[in-house]
């Protein structure tokens, strides 16, 4: 049904059936959880054999002994194999700890306060500068530029990444504007994959903007595809190259949901020159990562292939998660004008659109019969989507059974929603 089309009286029947069903859910007491895009214990399962792949064995390729101290930017069979998931040269690649957010929350710390090429070029010495936030986007991005008091200006993306004449033009403009987060494949929340104009536009941002701009690439989901053949993603460095732009550049990566999201492995990828100065102040904060887990990993993986081979266990495990989410959508709501969504070939999750105005009160009627979704407006700086209409779906935590029963939820409050804003109006 269209409610803009219907008539009073069939929304109000429609309003009566909705509501009586929503009574029965109440009355389940339903405890089920949609808000984030944490791994499955049966996707943890998969990297068990990890813990003792070892076998007492602690040197590296080199001879290291890797529970000592020292390898501030990690191994070189590590940096050989990660390399590759971040398009970069082993020699522009940095191991880090357990979670690539800590990478990018010190890369922008740095670059705040204590400047990307010494002390003069701090970005905190021109004043409140500001970050490009493409939307929907990744609170967490979001919370950094709010904790180090970085100003965020939202820009549109649509099915081929951000809208690169907004971005641009806002580039030019403003010399404040110090750089740009981007997840460019299989985007969070969206899903979508940038397209190969709009990664060569953004590899090019270096020679427009203002000094020390950096794009904050993460490539979080670079090989989480739910199947092979999903859509590839252009080389962002290679494009950098191209540009002469690669030290506006700083791509980040992490097996957190590949092997264990508690302990796995953070890398990043930048310009040999940008890694050199933050090397040097990152030798302050530590005498060197966990070269053990490091080591673990690269012996449990074996190579490239043997880490994609990997990732197809994972979507045996994610696609019916995610089919089961686009399922739902589609026989409750689809050839409607109660929402859109994206139907994404990779990453953690599907983005909703509902009606303007209606996100905060589906996310609020969810949670009153006991299904917990991401709060409405987290997809957007500050919290606030000014539509109020993004909801981010997180399927790959709870199993199947509770996926089922949350969607059917999910659609239910969608549907009730819809047809009390139509006749309130």
């Amino acid at each position: 049904m269209y409610v803009d089309q219907a008539s009073k009286e069939q929304l109000q029947a429609l309003l009566a059936d909705l509501e009586s069903q929503y009574a029965q859910l109440k009355a389940a007491k339903l405890g089920l959880d949609l808000t984030r895009g944490k791994p499955s214990s049966a996707q943890l399962d998969l990297s068990n054999s990890m813990d003792t792949v070892l076998q007492g064995n602690f040197k590296g390729s080199d001879g290291t002994d890797t529970r000592n101290y020292g390898g501030l930017d990690g191994l070189p069979e590590a940096k050989a194999l990660f390399s590759q998931m971040l398009g970069v040269k082993p020699e522009e690649t940095l191991i880090g700890g357990n979670a690539s957010l800590t990478l990018m929350f010190q890369i922008l710390n740095f670059a705040h306060n204590f400047g990307v090429r010494g002390a003069a070029s701090a970005w905190n010495k021109e004043g409140r500068i500001k970050f490009l936030c493409p939307v929907p986007g990744y609170d967490r991005h979001f919370a950094i530029c709010e904790e180090l008091g970085i100003e965020m200006i939202p820009v549109k993306m649509d099915e081929n990444g951000p809208d690169m004449d907004q971005v641009e033009s806002l580039v030019k403009a403003d010399k404040l504007i110090k750089g740009i987060w981007c997840v460019p494949r299989f985007s969070n929340p969206s899903g979508i994959v940038y397209s190969d104009a709009v990664v060569e536009r953004i590899a090019g941002l270096g020679k427009i903007a203002g000094p020390n701009f950096r794009v904050m690439w993460d490539n979080a989901y670079c090989i989480h595809a739910l199947q092979r053949g999903a859509p590839a993603l252009a080389n962002v460095m290679d494009l950098a190259r191209k540009h002469g732009t690669e030290d506006s550049l700083f791509i980040f990566g992490s097996t957190s949901k590949i092997t264990f999201a508690g302990a796995g492995l953070a890398f990043m990828g930048a310009s040999v020159e940008n890694l050199k100065h933050f090397k040097k102040h990152l030798g302050i904060v530590t005498i060197g990562p966990d070269k053990v887990n490091q080591l673990r990993h690269v012996k449990f993986f074996g190579d490239f292939n043997g880490l994609l081979a990997h990732m197809d266990k994972h979507a045996e495990l994610l696609k019916p998660r995610f089919d089961a989410v686009i399922s739902h959508l589609d026989s409750g709501i689809k050839n409607t004008d109660m929402g859109s969504w994206t139907v994404p070939q990779g990453g953690y999750f599907v983005s909703f659109d509902a009606r303007p105005g209606l996100a905060k009160e589906i996310v609020k009627l969810a949670d009153e019969v006991g299904v917990k979704l991401t709060p409405a407006g987290a997809t957007f700086p500050y919290g606030k989507d000014p539509e109020d209409r993004n909801i981010r779906l997180a399927p790959s935590f709870p199993s199947l059974a509770d996926i089922n029963k949350a969607m059917e939820v999910f659609v239910l409050c969608v549907k009730l929603a819809s047809v009390r804003q139509k006749l309130a109006a």
